[in-house]
């Protein structure tokens, strides 16, 4: 069943090492076939070194195992609450890269200071709230989607405006039209998070320093590769 997505996945999840977003077993990538309702997710806990993409998990939209001998990832229930509200997405990836792990350990959104954030999001990456007690020990990963969902509502904007979020405390997740996509996000995601926390750090030593790119700035880079107008790559 959806072995050619198991495969996509599984080589989704192995680029995760490749761009070291991940160590150990830490992290995840899932993609969503939307024409069945079903997602293939990483093994839990499984080493990248020993997986394969039999190993990859097929789940439907309610958490239900549908095809696979391991235990889907721990985060599933956030994958599914993401593919539930966020519609036009296709893949996620979860990881705890360093840099935006740092962010989000804080509590702070990833603010837009350059072209190369403009070029991602036409926003500040949000740091979504933290989790109350009850909600933590209540469905702890599913309420981490919720919490998500709730942020981009709350700050009206949309999941293809910015691709990515900080789970307060824990760490980032990204997404994208599929699962190569997602990576591919949660690696401009560590890339921004780290030149913002070196921007922030050469601002501290320079008090004439004024960080925060201008908004016309912003909006022409981000408009001109995501644009209806866009006119940044080849058009084939």
């Amino acid at each position: 069943m959806l072995e050619d997505l198991k495969k996509k996945v599984f080589e989704a999840n192995m680029q995760l090492v490749r761009y070291g977003l991940v160590v150990l077993t830490w992290g995840n990538a899932s993609e969503i076939d939307r024409d069945s309702g079903l997602v293939v997710i990483k093994p839990s806990g499984v080493a990248y070194d020993c997986m394969k993409p039999d190993d990859m998990v097929v789940v439907d939209l309610n958490g239900n195992v549908v095809e696979g001998n391991l235990n889907p990832s721990s985060d599933t229930a956030t994958h599914i609450e993401l593919y539930r509200n966020f519609e036009g997405i296709g893949g996620i990836v979860h990881t705890h890269s360093s840099w935006a792990c740092s962010w989000a350990q804080a509590g702070r959104d990833i603010n837009a200071y350059g072209t190369t954030h403009a070029d991602f999001a036409n926003c500040a990456v949000p740091c979504a709230r933290g989790l109350t007690e009850q909600e933590v020990n209540g469905q702890y990963e599913r309420n981490t989607g919720k919490v998500i969902v709730e942020e981009f509502i709350k700050r009206n904007i949309s999941a293809q405006e910015c691709p990515a979020v900080l789970v307060h405390r824990h760490g980032p997740f990204a997404w994208g039209k599929d699962s190569m996509k997602a990576v591919e996000n949660a690696l401009i995601l560590e890339e921004v998070a780290k030149m913002a926390s070196r921007t922030e750090r050469i601002a501290m030593a320079d008090k004439n320093s004024n960080i925060g790119i201008e908004q016309y700035l912003l909006d022409k880079h981000y408009q001109r590769k995501h644009g209806k107008n866009a006119y940044y790559g080849q058009k084939n």
